[in-house]
Formats: C-alpha cells, structure tokens, sequence
C-alpha cells in the first residue's frame, strides 16, 4: 500500500486558491452590503450577505474609483468579480472589480444619492437663488464650441438683440475632465469677467451618460458658488440633472435659455409703448382732477372774499386779549387779599397774640412753662412774659388753689429794646 500524499500548509492553501480561482473566475454575485470599511489607502473592505449566508469582499483602490455611487450599508448590489483566498488566514473572500446597484441603474443611484446630499446642505432652496437681470448688457456662454447650443443660442441672441457683449468659455461637455472644465470656466469667469451680467451653461440633448458631467458635484458647487446668476440649458425640456436644480433659473433647452435671458426687441418696443400709453393716461388723470380742484378751490367763498379768511381768527384773537386783560388786572387785588388773609391766620396762631389782650405766660427757673399753681411750691423763682417786657418773681406761698400771695419790689423789667417803662415784679 502506497504512502498517502502528505500536503504542508502552504501547498494546501496554495491548492484551494487555484481552484477557487480557475473555478470561479469571473461571476457576479447578489447581496446586501454590511460592514462598509473604507481603508487609508482608498481600498474598500465589505460583506456580502442574504438572509442566511455571508462572504468578505474587498474592491482595491483602482476599481473603487471608476464607481459612479457611493456604497453604503444596507444596500443591494451586484458585485463582478472572482473568487480567491488570503492564505495566512485561511479565509477565502469575493475580488471585486465592478458594484451595480440591484433594481436601478449605478448613474441614477448616484444621481439620487447627491441630490439628497447637496439638498440637505440647502443648495437647492429658493432663497439662495438670484434674480436674472432683465436687460442684461453682457453675457457668458459655457458649452461647446462646436456643438449645435452654441450655434442655437448665438442666432436667437443676434435675432432679438444684436448689440449685446457675448463671451464663449469653449469647454468639453462630456467624457473624461469635462465636468472639471466646465467647473473651472464657471470660476474663471467670476474671478476675471466681473462685469458678466447672467451665464448660461449647458449643451444639447444625449444620453444620461452625455450629460452626466453636468450631474457632478464639482460641477454643481461651482455653479452655487458662482456671483454671477447662472441658467442652466442642458439637453432637451425632459432631461433634469444636478445643475438645474442649483442654478439660478433651469431652461429646458439651450434655444429657450437664450429667448429667456433677452426679450426680443419687439417686445421691449411693446413693453415701452404700453407704459408710455399708462404714463399719458395717468397725467390726464392728474390733469383733470387738478382742473376739477381749482374750479372748486376758484368758486368757493374764501378765495371770492379773502377777508373771510382773517374774520374768525381776528375774533379769536380779540376774545383772547380781552380775557387776558381781565386776568392780569384781577390778579394783584386777588393776591393782596389772599395775602392779608395769610397773615391774620399766622397772627392768630403765634403764641403770643393772646398776650396783647392781658395775659402773661408763666415760667420756672428751668425755663419751662408752669400750667397751674399745683405744680409751684413756695420760694420757686419765676419769670413772666408780658406782651411787651417780661418780670421776675418768687412764690411766697399759696392757698386753695388761688394764686400765691407775693410782696412787691419795684424793678425794671427787660424789654426787647431795652427802654420799656418800669413794671413791678412779684417776689
């Protein structure tokens, strides 16, 4: 009995791998993507799965940038490629060189994809957009040189208005750097040609795949970008891409762009002879309502008797200086009566009007009014005020209730100036 053949690791692996590889070679296979790795070097890393089975996948760098859609978890694809094994790990993994969206094609899938992205960053909203100058002087035309627009658009411009500035940024419009041409016409012209008053950038009807270069992200950044006011004319009234979306106005074709950014001088002949025919009729309005004023104004009783006017403000007026004169003169005897009055009031109230009718008010040694003899004991000094001087006396004793008895001493009382008469003064 033979030896059986004894395989090393290497030979083994080596073994799978070229059948795998020979057997499976080119396929395509259907599933939902799932952990979607991108690595630093721009390869990309992923599992292909259905609802019970699962392979690894990897897509290198080289066939990763001919997508035309950005894979994500979650999406159904089919994916070409072959079979092969990574040795030191025994794995075997699906080579991918080509991913289609399953159920819609890789170019609307991408389509859809930045439509959602540059709507979300609001490029496509109203208010961004700018007006397109009515009477534009100056205009930029992007496309081909040698295309049927260019041709379009410059006969229907020379058509209805020959005396405009026209400038040509001859670009590719489709197949590879096209989309970065037109991009850099578009910024070139805001950075060198700041006097362009609208552009229009666009190119006859194709395919999605002719017009694709108009539905790339560079292409669209540069027109929401632009300080110039963009019209979009790209293909035919049917076909929409990212462009019209982001420009300031969408033309369905290239001819329409040029009949909507100049009107037709038949039309601005029009335009004038109407708002010249408003202009007349609202002076004959005015013209008539200022005749129908002065025929009033003319007729009335003010301007037949001029005096009128000055008849009730001299009346006034006389009213007013009569009742001024009554108010000044009134007014000092008022004052000296409300004066004399005030007076009286303040008399009555000082405390020493009741001493002109006799009376004297009483005070101890400390100076404090005395109100009734209980509050005296004999030998208390006091002073008495009069209604002219004051006096000094001494209690020499008192008796029910009455007055104390005092003896008398001839004195001169103080009196405010000093002169007063003498006064005798009880001791």
């Amino acid at each position: 009995m033979s030896e059986p053949r004894v395989y090393t690791v290497s030979e083994l692996s080596q073994g799978i791998k070229y059948l795998l590889e020979t057997e499976f070679r080119e396929l395509w296979v259907e599933g939902e993507i799932s952990g979607l790795k991108i690595s630093s070097l721009g390869h990309t890393y992923f599992d292909l799965k259905d609802a019970t089975s699962n392979i690894s996948g990897v897509m290198f760098r080289g066939f990763a940038a001919n997508l035309k859609f950005d894979l994500a978890n979650g999406l159904l694809v089919r994916v070409r490629g072959n079979i092969t094994t990574y040795d030191k790990q025994s794995k075997y993994q699906l080579m991918a060189k080509a991913i289609e969206p399953a159920g819609i094609g890789p170019l609307q899938l991408a389509f859809e994809q930045l439509k959602k992205k540059l709507a979300s960053e609001g490029l496509f909203d109203q208010q961004r957009k700018r007006p397109i100058p009515a009477l534009p002087q100056k205009i930029a035309v992007v496309t081909s040189p040698t295309g049927a627009a260019i041709r379009d658009i410059l006969s229907i411009l020379k058509r209805r208005y020959a005396n405009l500035h026209i400038i040509i940024a001859p670009v590719k419009v489709q197949g590879a750097g096209s989309a970065e041409e037109i991009a850099n016409a578009i910024i070139d012209l805001n950075e060198n040609f700041s006097d362009i008053d609208v552009m229009l950038v666009g190119r006859g009807g194709g395919s999605m795949e002719d017009l694709w270069s108009f539905n790339e992200e560079i292409v669209a950044r540069a027109i929401a970008n632009s300080k110039i006011p963009v019209i979009s004319c790209v293909g035919h009234e049917t076909d929409f891409t990212i462009a019209d979306f982001v420009a300031d106005l969408r033309a369905p074709t290239p001819s329409a762009a040029a009949e909507l950014v100049v009107k037709s001088k038949e039309e601005l002949a029009a335009n004038i002879a109407g708002l010249e025919r408003r202009l007349l009729q609202s002076l004959r309005i005015y013209y008539e309502n200022l005749q129908g004023k002065f025929r009033r104004l003319s007729s009335s009783r003010m301007l037949v008797n001029p005096l009128a006017l000055l008849e009730r403000p001299m009346r006034r007026l006389d009213d007013a200086l009569e009742a001024l004169f009554l108010a000044t003169a009134d007014k000092p005897r008022r004052a000296a009566e409300r004066l004399t009055l005030q007076t009286e009031k303040l008399k009555a109230l000082s405390p020493l009007f009741p001493l002109k009718k006799g009376y004297a008010i009483v005070k101890d040694a400390r100076g404090k009014a005395v109100k009734t003899a209980a509050a005296l004991t004999p030998g208390d000094r006091l002073s008495l005020q009069f209604a002219e001087g004051r006096a000094d006396a001494e209690v020499l004793g008192k008796s029910g209730g009455a007055a104390p008895a005092a003896e008398r001493k001839r004195s001169k009382p103080e009196t405010k100036g000093g002169n007063a008469p003498e006064q005798e003064t009880l001791w």
